[in-house]
């Protein structure tokens, strides 16, 4: 019978053993410097340009990199919260924050990176002054996607939006003046580039303009790219202070992206500042 009892007591000194192993197995993952970075990617113009200009930085550096591909960005994000992926490129603070307050999640941007704006767009008109009573545009229906398109036909001065509201929640309500009459339609944004000949305008978001390969340099207006629209390369919160967080910072505020970027930027990408100091 002793011997059964300390045979029991020896397997549970094992089990625990065990557990505190795999404790600081886990804990090392999260703190230690790991050189292997695994990204979400999704449609859009922002992870090629982290593959094209910035993987080769950190490549230098000793970093390899494994990608996994996501139909949308909630995906990518849900992978992310979970620890499943370590970063994404293709979301600005507007959407992370969404997401963590409708997900219960613990994202957090590192840096903002270069941007496309959203722009207004006519397969039928060659100038803004060309607006007429009831001309009919489309609008992206995502909560900051719209914001952002009711600023840009503020700044055309068709409407003129209540100044109480946040610029960045504004919605069709909260148009005060519409001297137009114009006839807005809010629709998915990966639709509006195919449904451009069914409107007078149409906003549509910089990374839809890319996908859609659809010519940047039609734009009849750009939006004024306000900071919480900026893009981020954003991380799982736990992983804020590790030393391969700091190097993609790092990277994309290096001289060699800074100088990609001149070399490679024709009319597309607006460049924050903390890039081109």
């Amino acid at each position: 019978m002793r011997k059964k009892w300390m045979t029991i007591f020896l397997i549970g000194i094992v089990m625990i053993t065990g557990l505190i192993g795999c404790g600081k197995a886990k804990e090392e993952q999260v703190d230690g410097n790991k050189k292997t970075i695994t990204y979400g990617k999704a449609a859009g113009p922002y992870t090629i340009l982290f593959e094209d200009a910035v993987m080769p930085i950190l490549e230098k550096e000793g970093y390899e990199f494994k990608c996994v591909e996501f139909s949308d960005l909630l995906q990518s994000d849900m992978a992310l919260n979970e620890g499943e992926i370590d970063m994404n490129v293709e979301q600005h603070m507007a959407y992370m924050k969404n997401f963590n307050k409708e997900q219960n999640g613990n994202l957090v941007a590192v840096t903002p990176i270069p941007t496309v704006p959203a722009g207004l767009f006519s397969s039928t008109h060659k100038a803004l002054e060309e607006i007429t009573e009831n001309a009919k545009i489309a609008v992206p229906n995502d909560a900051s996607n719209t914001s952002r398109a009711y600023a840009i036909l503020q700044k055309a001065g068709w409407i003129k939006l209540d100044s109480n509201v946040d610029i960045s929640a504004v919605t069709q309500d909260d148009i005060i003046e519409n001297p137009y009459n114009l006839q807005f339609t809010e629709m998915d944004s990966a639709n509006i580039p195919r449904s451009l000949d069914e409107f007078d305008y149409a906003v549509i978001p910089g990374s839809v303009v890319y996908s859609a390969g659809m010519d940047a340099d039609s734009v009849l207006l750009q939006e004024d790219v306000a900071e919480h629209l900026l893009l981020q390369v954003v991380i799982n919160e736990k992983e804020k202070d590790s030393d391969w967080a700091k190097a993609v910072v790092n990277a994309y505020r290096s001289e060699e992206f800074k100088k990609y970027m001149e070399e490679n930027n024709h009319g597309l990408w607006y460049v924050p500042n903390s890039q081109t100091k």
